[in-house]
């Protein structure tokens, strides 16, 4: 067995496994989720689960280097996980007692900040570029904390993105990226039984922070290492485009846009009759063509590079424009099957 299958193997177990002793520790604790107006649950449930994503992500990083899986570039990789650790650490604070909007914003940019100062130093980098990077980590983890509202989203995302990654520190010939990829996607796909299963529980903000961070820190370590924009953007174009929009739609209509609320197009999707696992598939597929575009147009020739930018675009306008377009289909259907007087 290689290393990186032997890394891969180890992290899926430790994922699948972790819940059977971490749920009744968060059951004794008392950490629950109670349904909000941003909710799109109706039942009390154990949140917190992303704990046990989070040991089998720490477990995976570890076996990735004992076993040979990373040889080169260790401390990148090192970074990485410390930054996944960080942040995973405020998440879990966060679920226990909870923290003010600027306590979370500050240590969210602070670990983004000392994580992206040092894999400036690492790889060579300019420091102009600090201030980006910080910011993007700690908005990614926001991102992916603001879209874990259905069942199954954030795991199959986890599962998408860690894919997307390992193929291209493959492509890219960087080992630690493809074995971090390899152990976000495993992590988070271990997790999917037990969130989509009759015994639902939640990440809560410990997992999506961990997500967030994971797919921020691997993206901005892979900028400074070089690998294609592509490889490294398109993954998250999804969540973005989700967010972003949500956020402009909000304040055009004069909400409060910091506010709780249940208004990103995953959510609208169950509101016009998307079950959650149709609705987090979606998200997933439409990332998935995305990803598949931005990494043929990393390569391609100026003409298919304009094809894939436009194909990108498509995707992103179809799926934020999705939930108008089915109430609308709805609408118009119930209006042609009405009987003649």
């Amino acid at each position: 067995m290689s290393p990186l299958v032997l890394t891969a193997v180890v992290t899926l177990l430790a994922s699948l496994l972790l819940p059977t002793a971490v749920k009744p520790w968060l059951v004794r604790l008392g950490v629950v989720d109670v349904p909000s107006s941003r909710s799109s649950h109706s039942k009390t449930t154990i949140r917190g689960m992303g704990l046990a994503a989070a040991l089998a992500t720490g477990v995976g990083y570890v076996v990735a280097v004992l076993s040979g899986a990373v040889t080169v570039d260790r401390g990148i990789f090192a970074v990485v996980l410390l930054i996944i650790a960080a942040c995973a650490a405020v998440g879990w604070i966060e679920d226990l007692r909870g923290l003010s909007i600027r306590g979370r914003a500050a240590a969210q940019f602070g670990i983004g900040l000392a994580g992206s100062a040092v894999l400036i130093v690492m790889t060579g980098q300019s420091f102009w570029w600090l201030p980006l990077a910080a910011v993007a980590i700690a908005a990614y983890v926001n991102i992916a904390n603001f879209m874990d509202g259905v069942n199954g989203i954030s795991g199959m995302h986890g599962v998408i993105v860690g894919a997307a990654y390992a193929a291209a520190g493959s492509l890219s010939d960087q080992p630690w990226l493809t074995a971090g990829g390899a152990i976000l996607a495993m992590a988070f796909l271990g997790f999917l039984p037990w969130n989509l299963g009759r015994g639902s529980v939640f990440l809560g903000d410990v997992g999506s922070y961990l997500l967030g961070a994971s797919v921020a820190a691997l993206a901005v370590a892979a900028f400074f290492a070089g690998v294609y924009v592509e490889y490294v953007l398109t993954p998250t174009l999804i969540y973005v485009a989700d967010t972003g929009y949500t956020l402009l739609r909000r304040i055009k209509a004069g909400e409060r846009w910091y506010a709780s609320h249940r208004e990103h197009v995953y959510q609208r999707l169950t509101d016009v009759g998307f079950s959650h696992l149709q609705s987090s598939a979606t998200v997933t597929a439409c990332s998935a063509a995305v990803i598949c575009l931005g990494f043929i147009a990393a390569t391609a020739a100026l003409p298919d590079v304009i094809l894939c930018v436009a194909g990108s675009i498509a995707v992103l306008g179809l799926y934020v424009s999705a939930p108008d377009l089915i109430r609308r289909y709805r609408r118009k259907s119930k209006v042609t099957r009405l009987p003649m007087a």
